[in-house]
């Protein structure tokens, strides 16, 4: 299934559903969020937290003509994995700004240096920010895109229940942790045979 205007709620409709779905949603996401370290995390996107997306941004800015559901629509499915990859959100999080400002400074490329490891396979590194640049000379930005492509044999073991971890191997923000059973089940529907 692909995200369509016709597969799309209409305001009317998700407004009626939006409070009553969002503990489903919020727990959805919960399960498809990896923890690095104390300050990284990833939020691997699907269909359904990319159609979430599509429709929030649809009732918060009240776009209900088609150019503008065609745009919001075209601006997120190339977020959804297309069988190959996961695709993911990285949000560099700290809470005290001045903090904030020092570490994204410390953390030029960090988006460069964010890898998957298939158990019994070689590193993938992230392809990041494929849409636009997201960091200056001063600083990398707090959020950015990451793409992580499999070939089949990565592929087929991830399916196969291979165990994965996700890291990082920036000087800066040196992290690795094993995906949990439960998250990496969930994920490993996103990969085509």
């Amino acid at each position: 299934m692909t995200i369509t205007p016709d597969t799309l709620m209409t305001l009317e409709a998700y407004a009626k559903v939006r409070k009553s779905s969002a503990p489903e949603f919020i727990a959805h996401r919960k399960l498809r969020t990896v923890r690095l370290g104390e300050h990284v995390s990833v939020q691997f996107e699907d269909e359904t937290t990319i159609r979430r997306q599509i429709q929030e941004m649809l009732h918060i800015e009240k776009i209900f003509e088609e150019d503008g559901i065609r745009s919001e629509i075209d601006a997120y499915l190339p977020l959804v994995p297309d069988g190959s990859n996961w695709k993911a959100t990285m949000l560099i999080e700290y809470t005290e700004v001045h903090e904030r400002k020092r570490e994204l400074a410390r953390l030029i490329g960090v988006e460069d240096r964010m890898f998957v490891e298939v158990e019994g396979h070689a590193r993938v590194y992230a392809i990041a920010d494929e849409d636009l640049e997201r960091e200056t000379d001063e600083k990398t930005s707090a959020v950015h895109f990451l793409r992580f492509e499999f070939d089949d044999a990565a592929r087929a073991a991830v399916r196969a229940g291979a165990q994965v971890k996700l890291g990082c191997d920036h000087t800066n923000y040196p992290a690795m942790t094993v995906i949990a059973p439960e998250t990496l089940a969930s994920l490993a529907g996103d990969l085509g045979a």
